[in-house]
Formats: structure tokens, C-alpha cells, sequence
């Protein structure tokens, strides 16, 4: 009995993708270890920052959104450049005849993708490098749920009239820093170039002409808030022959030269409530700034002051931020929002979960030219982190063991000091140190660890801090028996009164300086207490 496909030249309608390895964007490359056999594939997620690839010795930009689906025989080089993350993943097909390859491998393989599948990305490597037992499938489930993802896209856009188009934007926006001419991006596009620029113009709102000078003066505006290189360098990095030509374009665009520009005072957008309290920090108030509920009960802020990012449509922020006229929109890491905001300001994006709460405040200090502020800040932080460590060392000497937990309805969750949540404070300035319990659970490379309500118990520390208590009526329940339970009980952190119920969930949500600090001194009333 044969097969009714045996024999054609068609791939088999039933293969399976297969990772074999999911890395860190991090300049990695095809494995080429002897005797392991090589992977069919490769696919990569840019999910924060920007740099260079080239691919089979063409180069161009990358950035958030990002995403490479080729064959595994293409030679590939990354070039990091500003804080690039993401995820590198290399898989195989199988069974695997000759024919057979993956459906997302295309002849233009850098393309771009959707948040949904940056989401999807960032998930699926977390759960490669820290498996769970109780959910052995976690990996398939993911990467065949990435896959769909990026399909249905590549289908969407296929099936798009304008098609063509996104290819265009997309390689504009590797590219803008080469010679583009209208007449080569008709000609890769393979419309006529009258056609081109309707098009173009219809679903952009911008000439050809304008949109590549955009994109050159946003980049060129944020290497200046960033730490920018000199306007000759400066103006070949971004496309431009001579730092007076980027000057001029500079003035066209923004209404000032590139020296002023630098030196003027900001008018900021902040799109998060961390950067939000960064700036408040050092005494900058945002034209807009999105306010944490913890943050609101400090000062009083009009409202027409506050954005309301979670509630709103793109639309409306949209309008919002157009209508304060910023010079600057500070937010993490959205490829969405980015695109959508090019028009109105540059936008600096801080990838999410990369930089710790001191990191992202001198970056966005310097953004407002506020450093001397931020470091004085800092050193007034120090201070009191110095002194509450003295304390700690004549109440009771060596730190042992301690772990934060955050509840949501039906889980209950412990961080590491890089996700915040009051485990920067007591692991990164307090010096206590996780439970060995955590070992191999995902603390350090994922960055926060779940569990069920019953199951804080299987984690004991000397110190247990409870920032927030269940969520739902049922959850409550689940709590409340639990702590009457002999598991419970027997921990020595209940036996010696070292579990503290803090129950400030907004406060503890913040990861930014003024959180950082009212984190610092509510733990530490509550352990001299």
C-alpha cells in the first residue's frame, strides 16, 4: 500500500516544525557544532532596540517589530546598536524531503511582525530555558502558536492589494539611511513610479521624499538625546553627506538646528507611569505623563495632564499626544504605538524588562538635560540604603533568605530584583537573598515565578513579604485556609513573625526611583518593627 502523496514533488501536507534552539538576540548565528545536524530554519523576533544584519552580505536596519524567517543556508551577521533584544530561534522541518521547507521562509525574508507575536516571542524563550513539570508542552504550544501568528500575517498582507507597499515601507525603513530614489522603490515594488507615489502619498499622507527625510531626522533626534556622535559622523550615520545638509533638513523638519535642539528644554510625553515618576523625581513635569494610582494619591496633576494609555484607543492617544506638540515621547518598547507616533516626535523606546529602574532613570534624565539631578538623587538614595543596611546589621546580622509574593484571582506570583515588585529593594539593596527553593524555577531568567495560592508554602524563606492579597472572594478562601494550615504554620518565618503583610499592591507595582523609595522605607518598617 503506497501513500497517495508517494511521489510528489509537494512537501508533506503533515510536517512538524521543531525547535532546536531558542536563544537571546545577542549576535548569535546558524549552529555549526560537528556531527549535530543542522536546522532547516531560522527565524528571529527583534522585541527592543535597533541595529544592523546582513543578510547574505546585504545590510540593513533592524529594529522593535522586526522579524526574520529564511533558510538556514543564508549567511547571517547581526550588529547590535542600541539595546537590542529579541529572540533567535532555529528549527527543522520533518519528516524532511528534499522539497520540504517551512511556509514562512520567503524570498524577502525580513519582514515585520505583529506586538501579539513579540508577546509570543518573548513567552516562548522563557519557557525553553526554564521548562516547567507541570506543563511539559508549554514549548510546542508556543512556538506552533508563533507560527500561526506569523503566517496569518504573511497570508494577510499577501492577500492585501497594497501589499506592495508594506514590502516598500518596510525597506524604506531598513534602508533610509542608503541612496533611495523613487524610481528604485517603483522598480522593487514593480509599479510605475506615478503609481508609486499615489499610493504612496494616499496611505501615508507624505511625499516619497518627505517620509524617508523623517524617518532620517526622528533617528538623528534620538542619537541626540542618547548620546549622539558629532554632526559630521552623525549626518552619515542617518543618510546625509555633510553635517550641514543634516543641519538644514534638521531646521526643515524639527524648526530648529540640531545645537539648539540639544540644548533646549524638552517638552516631554511620557506613555508609562515608571517614566512618569522619573521624571517627577527630578522635578520634570511631562506635558502628558500616564499616573499610577499610588502616584496620583502624592500630588494632585490636572487632567489635562494625564494620559490614560490602558482605557483609550490608538486614536485618541493619538490625538492627545499631537495635540501637546512634544518634543520627545518616552515609552517602552511598542512597535504598534511607534509607527503610529513616528509623525509627531521622536520616540524613545526602553526595552521592557532589559534596565533596571536606576538605568532607565539617568537615561531619560539626560533625555530632559536633568543628569546633575538624577545623580544627586541617586547619591541621597545610596545613602539611605547605607543606613538601613547598618540598622539590619545590629538587628539581625546576616540577611538569610527572603521572597516577595504578589497575588492575582487564582495564582500567586514572586519576582526577581529585575522585575521589581519590592524585589529590587530586598535582594539588590538590602542584600537578602532568594530561597534555594527558587533554583531552576525560572527566577533569574524569567524574572518572576507562579504558583498556586497553596503553593507559597513550598517556597519557605526567613523573611516572607506579602505586597498584595488575592484578588477575588474565591482566592481570599483559598488564602485565608491556608494560613491556618499546619504546612503554613511550620514555616520558620511564621514561627519567628517574620512574614509581613504589606497589602500596598499599587505601590509595589512601580519600578522607578519614587516607588523604589517608598519601597525602601515601608520594608524597612516593617522588619525593625
Amino acid at each position: 500500500m503506497h501513500s497517495r502523496h508517494s511521489g510528489s514533488r509537494f512537501p508533506n501536507p503533515h510536517s512538524f516544525y521543531v525547535p532546536e534552539k531558542i536563544a537571546a538576540l545577542n549576535g548569535l548565528s546558524v549552529s555549526t557544532e560537528p556531527g549535530i545536524r543542522q536546522p532547516s530554519s531560522i527565524l528571529m523576533i527583534v522585541t527592543g532596540g535597533s541595529g544592523d544584519i546582513q543578510i547574505d552580505g546585504e545590510g540593513c536596519k533592524i529594529s522593535v517589530g522586526s522579524v526574520l524567517c529564511c533558510d538556514s543556508t543564508l549567511d547571517i551577521e547581526l550588529r547590535p546598536q542600541y539595546e537590542l533584544q529579541g529572540v533567535w530561534i532555529e528549527y527543522s522541518v520533518m519528516p524532511l524531503p528534499a522539497e520540504s521547507t517551512s511556509p514562512l521562509n520567503s524570498s524577502v525574508p525580513l519582514g515585520s511582525c505583529t506586538s501579539n507575536a513579540c508577546a509570543l516571542a518573548s513567552r516562548l524563550f522563557k519557557a525553553w530555558n526554564e521548562p516547567e513539570a507541570q506543563k511539559p508542552f508549554a514549548v510546542q504550544l508556543l512556538f506552533t502558536e508563533l507560527l500561526a501568528e506569523l503566517h496569518s500575517t504573511i497570508l494577510e498582507r499577501a492577500d492585501s492589494p497594497l501589499h506592495w507597499l508594506e514590502q516598500a515601507l518596510q525597506y524604506i525603513e531598513n534602508h533610509f539611511d542608503e541612496d533611495l530614489t523613487r524610481s528604485h522603490m517603483a522598480e522593487l515594488a514593480k509599479v510605475s513610479p506615478e503609481h508609486f507615489s499615489r499610493a504612496f502619498r494616499r496611505n501615508t499622507g507624505q511625499t516619497f521624499n518627505s517620509y524617508v527625510t523623517l524617518l532620517r531626522i526622528r533617528r538623528a533626534q534620538q542619537r541626540i538625546l542618547t548620546g549622539a556622535p558629532n554632526l559630521t559622523a552623525l549626518a552619515l550615520e542617518v543618510g546625509y553627506g555633510e553635517g550641514t545638509y543634516l543641519s538644514r533638513k534638521f531646521k526643515q523638519v524639527v524648526g530648529i538646528s540640531p545645537t539648539a535642539y540639544q540644548r533646549k528644554s524638552k517638552r516631554i510625553v511620557s506613555l508609562n507611569f515608571n517614566h512618569t515618576a522619573s521624571l517627577r523625581a527630578i522635578e520634570v513635569m511631562p506635558l502628558l505623563g500616564v499616573y499610577s494610582a499610588w502616584m496620583e494619591s502624592l500630588e494632585r496633576v490636572s487632567s489635562a495632564q494625564k494620559l490614560r494609555c490602558e482605557a483609550s484607543s490608538a486614536t485618541s492617544i493619538y490625538e492627545s499626544v499631537a495635540a501637546a506638540r512634544p518634543d520627545v515621547i518616552i515609552s517602552y518598547a511598542l512597535p504598534e504605538e511607534s509607527k503610529q507616533l513616528l509623525p509627531l516626535a521622536p520616540l524613545i523606546e526602553l526595552p521592557y524588562m532589559q534596565m533596571s529602574w536606576r538605568e532607565q532613570f539617568r537615561l531619560i534624565a539626560g533625555i530632559a538635560g536633568r543628569q546633575a539631578q538624577a545623580d544627586a538623587w541617586l547619591r541621597r538614595y545610596d545613602e539611605l540604603c547605607h543606613d538601613a543596611n547598618i540598622r539590619l546589621d545590629r538587628l539581625i546580622g546576616p540577611r538569610g533568605t527572603a521572597i516577595v509574593w504578589e497575588f492575582g484571582e487564582e495564582s500567586a506570583y514572586c519576582f526577581s530584583s529585575s522585575y521589581g515588585h519590592g524585589s529590587q529593594i530586598i535582594y539588590g539593596d538590602l542584600g537578602f537573598k532568594p530561597p534555594l527553593s527558587l533554583t531552576g524555577k525560572g527566577l533569574i531568567s524569567k524574572g518572576y515565578v507562579e504558583t498556586s495560592i497553596e503553593g507559597i508554602a513550598d517556597y519557605p524563606a526567613d523573611h516572607i513579604f506579602i505586597t498584595s492579597g488575592p484578588s477575588s472572594p474565591q482566592g481570599e478562601m483559598r488564602f485565608n485556609t491556608l494560613l491556618h494550615s499546619s504546612r503554613w504554620l511550620e514555616l520558620d518565618a511564621v514561627r519567628n513573625t517574620q512574614v509581613y503583610h504589606l497589602n500596598e499592591p499599587e505601590l509595589f507595582y512601580g519600578f522607578d526611583p519614587l516607588s523604589s523609595l517608598a519601597q525602601l522605607k515601608l520594608l524597612m518598617q516593617h522588619l525593625i518593627s
